[in-house]
């Protein structure tokens, strides 16, 4: 959906673009001319409703003027600067929640074309800990949000519930480090639940990163759903040069790299930087209201995305 709205925003803005830089050299000079024309045959001075007129354009050229200003400068935000994004799910929770919605910039990973999204200029690249929203690989009409926890070159290791990483390293350097766990601090148990089971929070220590995590300990990992990426384990992976290692905060209640594999840089959208506005849906279930209907404001969530 997202793509199409972006096809039609610049064909919309091409369009009225092309009737607006027509009108400005090619159809006012023409009607002023008319006017000047008119009044020199006419005795009288011509009056003011009849020079509007003489100057005014069809209704199609009048609309295209005034709205393409509009429509550029939404197409510019939109595809370079920022966009807006719901989060439809809890799979980022504590730190994002199903309805939320999240402003993504676009251009610190660099600039796409918003239809063919090939890149043209370079600015950055994703980091250990960035909260990204990007193409789902297995279905691009999807936009997913995950945090980046392995970078090309890193090896990262899911097993019994925790996180190793062993960061890029050259093939032939003689010191290189092995794999070395994610420290979890523990924070609370059973402010949060999944299927009636408390959920236990931890700060997890990224390597220059720290953030909250949501992890289920009354449930078995998950293990032979894993994508098996070739020549490793199961629960091991390899990040590939030019792709990205994912996992969603609320570690077991997350469809993410662990079981469909790497977000190709190819399909990055942006960095999720700020909550703009968050909505809360809960209502009995004898509730008249419609689902969609926000049934108050989460103001407290306003504000960085940590």
């Amino acid at each position: 959906m997202a793509m199409y709205f972006s096809l039609i925003l610049v064909i919309a803005t091409l369009v009225t673009g092309t009737v607006w830089l027509v009108d400005k050299f090619v159809l006012a000079p023409k009607r002023q001319l008319n006017l000047a024309e008119t009044e020199a045959q006419c005795a009288q001075p011509l009056s003011e409703e009849a020079q509007r007129k003489i100057t005014q354009p069809n209704g199609f050229v009048e609309t295209s003027v005034q709205i393409f200003p509009v429509i550029a400068f939404v197409m510019v935000l939109r595809s370079f600067l920022y966009e807006p994004f719901q989060i439809p799910s809890g799979s980022m929770m504590p730190n994002l929640f199903d309805g939320d919605f999240i402003l993504v910039n676009k251009f610190n990973y660099g600039l796409r074309d918003p239809v063919t999204r090939s890149k043209f200029w370079e600015n950055g690249d994703p980091e250990r800990g960035d909260v990204v929203v990007f193409k789902y690989p297995e279905d691009e009409r999807i936009d997913y949000i995950k945090r980046v926890i392995g970078v090309p070159g890193d090896v990262v290791i899911y097993r019994n519930k925790s996180l190793y990483i062993r960061p890029a390293c050259a093939e032939d350097a003689k010191d290189c480090p092995g794999a070395e766990k994610v420290m979890n601090d523990f924070l609370a148990t059973g402010e949060y639940f999944q299927f009636d089971m408390p959920l236990t929070r931890y700060n997890e220590n990224l390597p220059g990163r720290s953030h909250e995590i949501l992890v289920n300990n009354n449930t078995y990992q998950q293990t032979r759903r894993f994508h098996n990426q070739p020549g490793t384990v199961k629960g091991e992976w390899v990040v590939p040069e030019g792709a990205y290692f994912v996992m969603g905060d609320n570690r077991d209640n997350s469809q993410d790299s662990r079981f469909w594999g790497f977000v190709p840089e190819d399909n990055l959208v942006g960095e999720a930087v700020a909550i703009w506005m968050s909505f809360e849906f809960d209502r009995p279930e004898d509730s008249w209201l419609p689902g969609w209907f926000p049934t108050g404001i989460r103001f407290e969530r306003i504000g960085g995305i940590n």
